[in-house]
Formats: structure tokens, C-alpha cells, sequence
């Protein structure tokens, strides 16, 4: 029987499914040390600040490398690119599972991360190539479902196997699913598809452009005071609540599909409300549950609570300033989103320095106040009426 060739709109109806489950995976394995620290601290002899740093470091190579990479790989096919990412996530994350000693990690780690760097904002580029315009938006904000599943399944089940089975089996698995999510882009992503050359003249128009400076500064903000917490969540719950590791995995598991339903109503909101608004809705949601974990610290079932309504503007918010950043200015994209993804990790570093210091309590508050500050951002940026239906 002859092969009958398959037509283009289902190659591309598949594709942003295959983009957002490597987001998952890459989001699981950028995360996953937040979701052992214990187990990595009592398995390497380590003390968990130092383990933490498996996060701080590596959020360094982030923010160093999502740019740089970007530049460097601008004019690479993308399905190249990010199955050859994936490729390289697998068998790093596979070697993580075999390394001898803490030094070994680090090192395994921050090569994965480096080029780990490209996915994020590759993935959400290659979504505006294959989609309609009409449909962009909500089509990046699918994408980005794939980190909201890494919070909610991805995390917990590292805190789960970590837990009963070790760190190693946790690495081992995420090896393991990468794998697929290799073969499942390969086959469904369509090739042929070139993004925006990235040259030193694009940095310098991102530079010179008020409204991506603005977009990018929110995104410091905000994510700065939202990883002062969760990059050491289960460390705080544990010291301030006596949390054990079921109720440690199960606040992940509620702030990830919590993330995971704000993502799916801005994906359905933002083509009719426009991601400005949207935007404001997800960023109210984030200082919200900011201010109830400050104010509840110390009782479990509060800063439960917290992270359910932290974890609806979780997700959402990074989707709509992708969504923002690319209708800002879709020539500069390529290298306005990996700034965006850059300044993803800045906070990780102050939550590293407050926990270091036993500043529990204060860390909700440190959140609350860069959340306040993003959001008095976000209403600069209020699109002109002229202008709303593209920003």
C-alpha cells in the first residue's frame, strides 16, 4: 500500500505538544534538585546549603547561557536544535545518576544547563513560526503548560523517588523520560523551520526598545521574589512546620496543577482579553498567595493555601510574557525571550543567601515585595488603545 504523505496542519496540530512536553522535561530536571535537597544532602555528605547551590550555580549558567546560546545558535534549523538538546539533557541527567561525588554532579549539571538554556526560549520561538497568528498566543501559553506539569507531576514524583528509592533512581528517571520526549519531537516537529538571525545589532535594538527593557524587568522581578521561596519550599516547610517528605512532595503536587489550570485559563483568556490584561490577573494572583505565605509561616495548612493561589499566576504569568515580549517586537523574539528565560533565575540566588542566613520568616516577605514592585511594572506597560490588539 502506497504511502499516503501527512498533511502539514496535522504535523503542526501535534507539534506544540511534542514542544510542551520538553518543556516538562527540561523544567523537571532544572527543578529537580529543589525537590531532593535532603536526599542530595545526606547522599553526598553535603550541607543543604551547599546542595542548594546545585541551583544557584546552575542558575548562573542560566542566566549566562540562554542568551549566549541563543546568539550563537540563531541560525540553526530548530528541530535540529532542540532534539539535539534533548538528546543532551538525557544523557547528562543519566550520567547525574552515576556520579561518584558532589564535585562530579555540579560539573554534569551545569553542562546540562548550559545547554539546557537553548529549550525554553527556542521552544516558545518555534511555536510563533508554526502557528496562525490568531492563534500565537494561546499557542506559546501551551507551551509553557509543559513547566506547570513539571511543577505538578514532574517535582513531586522526584520528591517521591527520591525519597524511598534515592537521588540516583530520581535522575535515572528523568534520563528515562527525556528519552521519549526526544523521539516524540524528532518525529512530529516539522523541519525546515529557521528563526530570526540573532547578530550584535538585534542586542542592540532590544537595548534601545522601552517596552521589551520593561518586559524584562518585570520578569526580574517577579520571579526574583517568587524563587526566594520555592527554590528552597521544602527545606522552609520542613524547619518551620515539620513537614515530612508526602507533605512536602503534596504541596508541590497542588502548586504545580494549580500552576497548570492558571496556565489553561490565560491560554483560553489571553486571545480575547489580550495579554496585558491577562497578564495583570496572573501577576494580582502571584502577590496574593506571596502575602498569605508571609502572613501564614509557621502553619501548614495556610502556606497550603498560599501556594494554591500562588500557583494560578505561577505558570500563567511567564507564558504571557512570552506572549507580550514576541508581539513587542517579533524580529527581536529570538533573543528578547532568552533574556526573558536569563532573568527566570536571578531569584534563586537571594533565596540561597536568606535561607543561608535562617531568615525563614522574612524570605514571604522579601517575595511579596519584588511581586509588588513587578506588578506597579506591568500597569507601565499598559498598551495605548491604538495598540492593544498587538501587545
Amino acid at each position: 500500500m502506497k504511502n499516503v504523505p501527512v498533511p502539514a496542519h496535522v504535523e503542526r496540530r501535534f507539534a506544540p505538544t511534542a514542544l510542551m512536553l520538553g518543556n516538562f522535561v527540561n523544567g523537571t530536571a532544572v527543578l529537580a534538585p529543589a525537590g531532593m535537597l535532603s536526599e542530595l544532602s545526606s547522599g553526598l555528605d553535603v550541607s543543604i546549603r551547599d546542595a542548594g547551590l546545585l541551583i544557584t550555580f546552575g542558575a548562573i549558567v542560566l542566566c549566562i547561557g540562554s542568551p549566549l546560546t541563543a546568539w550563537l545558535s540563531s541560525r540553526i534549523e530548530r528541530r535540529t536544535l532542540l532534539t539535539v538538546t534533548l538528546a543532551v539533557l538525557a544523557l547528562t541527567n543519566a550520567a547525574s545518576a552515576f556520579a561518584p561525588d558532589y564535585a562530579t554532579l555540579l560539573v554534569i549539571r551545569l553542562i546540562m544547563l548550559a545547554v539546557g538554556a537553548l529549550y525554553t526560549p527556542q521552544a516558545a520561538g518555534t511555536a510563533a513560526l508554526i502557528a496562525p497568528p490568531e492563534k500565537r498566543g494561546g499557542t506559546i501559553a501551551h507551551i509553557y503548560l509543559g513547566w506547570s506539569l513539571a511543577v505538578a507531576i514532574g517535582l513531586p514524583l522526584v520528591t517521591f523517588i527520591a525519597s524511598r528509592y534515592g537521588w540516583r533512581a530520581a535522575y535515572g528517571g528523568i534520563g528515562l523520560a527525556t528519552c521519549f520526549s526526544f523521539l516524540l519531537l524528532a518525529w512530529r516537529l516539522p523541519g525546515g523551520l529557521m528563526g530570526m538571525p540573532v547578530d550584535l545589532k538585534t542586542w542592540a535594538d532590544v537595548g534601545r526598545n522601552r517596552l521589551i527593557v520593561l518586559l524584562l524587568l518585570i520578569t526580574t522581578l517577579q520571579i526574583s521574589g517568587q524563587f526566594v521561596v520555592f527554590t528552597y519550599m521544602g527545606p522552609l516547610l520542613t524547619r518551620l512546620t515539620q513537614a515530612g517528605p508526602d507533605a512536602v512532595g503534596l504541596v508541590f503536587a497542588t502548586f504545580g496543577v494549580f500552576g497548570f489550570i492558571g496556565n489553561v485559563i490565560a491560554t483560553r483568556l489571553v486571545d480575547p482579553w489580550g495579554s496585558y490584561r491577562t497578564s495583570l490577573l496572573s501577576m494580582a494572583s502571584l502577590l496574593a498567595g506571596a502575602i498569605i505565605w508571609a502572613l501564614g509561616a509557621g502553619n501548614f495548612a495556610i502556606m497550603a493555601a498560599a501556594v494554591v493561589i500562588w500557583g494560578l499566576g505561577f505558570a500563567s504569568n511567564n507564558s504571557m510574557q512570552q506572549v507580550r515580549l514576541i508581539g513587542a517586537a517579533p524580529a527581536l523574539s529570538a533573543a528578547s525571550v532568552s533574556l526573558n528565560t536569563s532573568a527566570l533565575y536571578i531569584g534563586q540566588a537571594i533565596g540561597g543567601m536568606l535561607f543561608a542566613r535562617d531568615l525563614l520568616h522574612g524570605a514571604g516577605y522579601v517575595a511579596a515585595a519584588f511581586i509588588a514592585l513587578a506588578l506597579m511594572v506591568v500597569i507601565l506597560t499598559k498598551p495605548r488603545q491604538a495598540a492593544a490588539l498587538s501587545t
